[in-house]
Parts: C-alpha cells; sequence; structure tokens
C-alpha cells in the first residue's frame, strides 16, 4: 500500500475521513517515475496532514517509492480498524471479515496499538492485560 492511498481511503461503513494509520512494517522499492508535487489532492499520508499545510515539506517522488507492508488503517468516527497485511489494505464489511485471523493481528501487533482500538475497536477488539 502506498502512502498516497491515505489521500482515497475513506471508512466504508461509516464515510469517516481521513483514517489513521499506524505502519508496523514498510520497505522502499525501486522507481523510475518522478511524481509532481503534490500528488495527492486533499491529504498527505505520509506526513498525515492536510496537503494544504505540507506543501513544499514532503518529496512525492521518495514517498511513491515507499510501500507499506504491515499496518492497521482506524476509523476515529466510528472506531472500526482495518488490516493492511501483504501491503493490501483489508477492508471488508464486518460480516465477512474473519473474526480468528483479526483478533490474532491485534494480539500480534497489540504492543504498537492504541489501546482505545484494543478495547474499543470494531467489530472486534481484544483487552490489554
Amino acid at each position: 500500500m502506498k502512502y498516497r492511498l491515505m489521500d482515497l481511503l475513506a471508512c466504508p461503513i461509516c464515510k469517516g475521513f481521513p483514517l489513521e494509520l499506524i505502519v508496523f512494517s514498510e520497505k522502499e522499492k525501486s522507481s523510475n517515475f518522478n511524481v509532481e508535487t503534490p500528488a495527492c489532492e486533499e491529504y498527505c499520508g505520509l506526513k498525515r496532514e492536510k496537503v494544504s499545510k505540507v506543501l513544499g515539506k514532503v518529496n512525492c517522488t521518495s514517498c511513491f517509492k515507499i510501500e507499506i507492508d504491515e499496518a492497521i488503517l482506524i476509523c476515529p468516527k466510528c472506531e472500526r480498524w482495518y488490516p493492511v497485511k501483504e501491503e493490501i489494505p483489508r477492508m471488508l464489511p464486518d460480516d465477512l471479515r474473519n473474526k480468528n485471523e483479526e483478533l490474532a493481528f491485534l494480539k500480534e501487533h497489540r504492543g504498537e496499538i492504541p489501546e482505545k482500538t484494543l478495547k474499543l475497536g470494531r467489530p472486534f477488539n481484544i483487552a490489554k492485560p
């Protein structure tokens, strides 16, 4: 997943925007193209700010070389969270999500996920011991 996607993603349930992004792992990939600045229209996922606040402070070409491998997306409006696994955001409706897999994801990253999401996140959550 590219940081650029944060300018396009909204919660599929409540349409909350922008989503909070917590990156667990990322890697840089080679790229032979140049990106005009700003590439994003409204929200810069890399700087986690509105584009108007980061003009001239971000190199979009460098940003496009970064691939987010594993992360979590959190909707601040409805408290839903969505995993990013193997570079793909998994933003399914609640009834299509695999509870066991989702809880395992939360447990694996519990030290990096906000307590509020662990305890109150939708559709599944866990309590920190």
